[in-house]
């Protein structure tokens, strides 16, 4: 079996994958294809279905588990996968199959815990406590920050909430005035929202909320759903921290406009391109 990132151009693949996406299409001669993106736990890669497109369209739908064989090649620079044969992999589950993340879930929920026990202000930090159990802390761990772009793969989301929140936490330390309970604990639910936002591996598609809310409105719900026990001033800047996480020239406070970006540095360092050499 091959894993993903041992894909070489010019080789032929065989393994079980995940199909994150699916889509039948046609070429500029009206030809049927199937544009595939397969993933497993190593990462993702595009792959194409040319020939037997309607026997094999039938086999499988998005979301499955599927045993492939093919052959890798390079088109405009990337790998992709020339499917020849593929059939169910009924044996597999497809949820473990989505791309992970490098660092341990359980030392990063460490880190989430101990964050959240720096939170000085008590209903404050029983907001956070409440707002990082149950379901929402269960999906942190298995969801992506993002679909398609930053930690987009499973555990991302923890990778990022603690990522952000960590660099809220130093900020802090450096500049003694910003209110570091306040803006701790906006970083720390900054994307809750994703948890009802996403669905499950290894799609990860929107949820119907999702689509049509989005995860900063969803989050703000939740929020304000378990949030009661908050000082209303309180309360309306933890919000406005949060709404504004995506948009800071709209941030009214210090801690909105810090927060808003700490969250562009962690997604630049994650996903810009690094020199190896």
């Amino acid at each position: 079996m091959t894993l993903l990132t041992e894909l070489v151009a010019d080789s032929a693949v065989e393994g079980i994958y995940a199909v994150a996406r699916k889509e039948r299409l046609q070429t500029r001669a009206g030809a049927s294809y199937l544009a595939l993106e397969l993933t497993d736990a190593s990462g993702r890669v595009e792959a194409r279905v040319w020939n037997d497109v309607d026997l094999l369209d039938t086999r499988f739908s998005e979301g499955a588990a599927v045993r492939v064989l093919g052959r890798v090649e390079s088109f405009r620079d990337k790998l992709q996968i020339q499917v020849r044969t593929l059939e169910p992999a009924p044996d597999a589950d497809p949820t473990t199959l989505a791309p992970a993340g490098r660092r341990d879930p359980d030392e990063l929920e460490g880190f989430l815990d101990f964050l959240i026990a720096e939170i000085s202000h008590p209903a404050l930090r029983s907001c956070i406590e409440a707002l990082l159990a149950g379901d929402e802390r269960q999906r942190l761990r298995t969801l992506p920050a993002t679909a398609g772009g930053h930690h987009s793969y499973s555990g991302g989301l923890l990778e990022h909430t603690v990522g952000v929140a960590t660099i809220c936490r130093d900020l802090c330390q450096l500049h003694p005035r910003l209110r570091a309970d306040l803006i701790l604990a906006a970083a720390l639910v900054h994307d809750l929202g994703r948890t009802l936002e996403l669905g499950p591996a290894p799609v990860f598609a929107p949820t119907s909320e999702g689509r049509l809310l989005g995860h900063v409105q969803l989050g703000l719900r939740l929020i304000e759903l378990r949030s009661g026990s908050l000082a209303s001033e309180l309360r309306a800047e933890l919000l406005h921290a949060v709404a504004v996480h995506h948009d800071g020239r709209s941030a009214r406070t210090a801690e909105a406009a810090a927060l808003y970006h700490a969250n562009q540095l962690d997604t630049v360092a994650q996903l810009r391109p690094v020199d190896d050499a």
